[in-house]
Parts: C-alpha cells; structure tokens; sequence
C-alpha cells in the first residue's frame, strides 16, 4: 500500500528522518504547501468569515498550508488511481507492518472509507469491529480526537473528500473526521498503528492558537455549532457498523 507523506520543501530533515522508518514501505513524498510563504489576499478555496464563526477563531497561514496539504495528496491518489493509501504527516514514526495493517481495514469495504490510524484522544471509543490483523476499529462519542497525522482511505472516499471538503472553513483535523457531513464512512483504530516522532513537539502549522482566539462573546455561535457537532458525532458513533 503506498504510504503518502506530506512534507515541506524546507523540512528535508523531517522527510530524512521518517525515510529511516520506512523498511520495506512504499513511501512518496507529496510537496506540501507552505501556508506561511504565501500572502493571507492570495489564499484560495477558503471562506474565512466561516470559520471564525464556526470555530471562534482567526485561521492560522499554518492551518491553511495544513489544508491545502492534505487536499493535494488526496488529489494525488485520485490523480494516481490507487485503490488505498495511507495519508500522512511528516512526524509520525512508521513501521514495518503499517502497510498490511492498513489494507486489513478495507478487506470488506467498497464503501467510501476513511480510517485514522492515529489520534490524541479516543474517548467513548465504541468498537464496530476487528480486522484480520487484530486492530480493533470503531467510532468515538466525543471529540473532534485532534490529530490528522495519519489515515488511511480508498479511492471513492477520497475523491468525496475532495469535493466535500473543497473549501476550508475548519481546520483540517476537524473538518476530517466529520463523516456524517462529508458522507465518508469515518472510523478510528482503537490503538495507534504509528506513533509520533520527536518532530512534534516543533509543529510547522502553529506554535500556538491563543492568539487566534476570539473573545467569550464573539464565540457563543462556535459554542452553538460545537454543541450540534456533538450531537452528530454521538449519533454517529451509534450507528452499526
């Protein structure tokens, strides 16, 4: 399974560094968009006043690089034709089974299908089913479980993603893991099949969100579409599997 990893041109030495982890994987570099090198009047496919009424806050030039980033390798695997892919970020660590473990996930499905392989938080984690290989997956009733690092998808749900999530008006991670509204079945592994490099703790997106934030008054419709967006996600991660 190709294993799509999005890297930026000025961070060779994260893209030296998951090489390292990748015995006997096929890995691909996708050239990753430089959010901060490009002027806020000249960001397309963003609908900013969205956003900062949707998720209280100013969008990031590193959340919008993010964004783009992502859109780009999906777009790549379409282009491609591949079947499934493992999207990912450059600060994970990879492992010699991921590309096995992976496919496992999309042995039964022709369904449009997303499965994050890695997240910060999983609670209310209720379980739909187990592959082959013993990884546990399901839905969580809380989030958004922060991280899109890593997630594997297949060719029909990625080209839903494509269109579905064509204009940024949340951040990735979040707009990700919506499968009520984009209409990609979205799942989680119980347990991580990666973990995450040591290049973490320097983010490329952002090194913090305070100042982005809108004050408590400002936020009450973000507060309103959180409390809707929980309802979805709870109704959600109690469908069959």
């Amino acid at each position: 399974m190709p294993i799509l990893v999005i890297n930026l041109a000025r961070s060779a030495d994260r893209w030296d560094a998951i090489r390292q982890t990748a015995t006997g994987l096929d890995l691909r570099r996708v050239d990753g968009v430089d959010g901060g090198a490009i002027a806020p009047e000249q960001w397309s496919g963003i609908d900013r006043e969205r956003f900062r009424v949707r998720h209280g806050r100013i969008v990031t030039p590193g959340e919008y690089g993010c964004y783009r980033s992502h859109l780009a390798a999906l777009a790549t695997m379409v282009a491609e034709g591949l079947d499934v892919a493992v999207i990912a970020e450059d600060d994970i660590v990879l492992n010699d089974r991921l590309d096995e473990r992976a496919a496992a996930l999309f042995t039964h499905s022709g369904e449009p299908r997303l499965v994050k392989l890695v997240n910060h938080r999983t609670n209310g984690f209720l379980g739909k089913g187990v592959t082959a290989k013993g990884d546990e997956y399901g839905r969580c009733l809380f989030g958004p479980q922060g991280s899109a690092a890593c997630y594997a998808v297949n060719r029909s749900g990625a080209e839903r993603l494509v269109e579905a999530l064509a204009t940024m008006w949340l951040p990735w991670d979040v707009a990700l893991e919506r499968g009520w509204a984009t209409g990609v079945a979205t799942y989680t592994t119980r347990e991580p099949l990666v973990d995450f490099s040591t290049h973490r703790a320097n983010s490329t997106i952002t090194a913090s969100y305070r100042h982005t934030k809108l004050t408590t008054v400002q936020r009450r419709h973000a507060f309103s579409f959180r409390a809707r967006d929980f309802l979805c996600r709870a109704s959600y991660a109690l469908e069959a599997a």
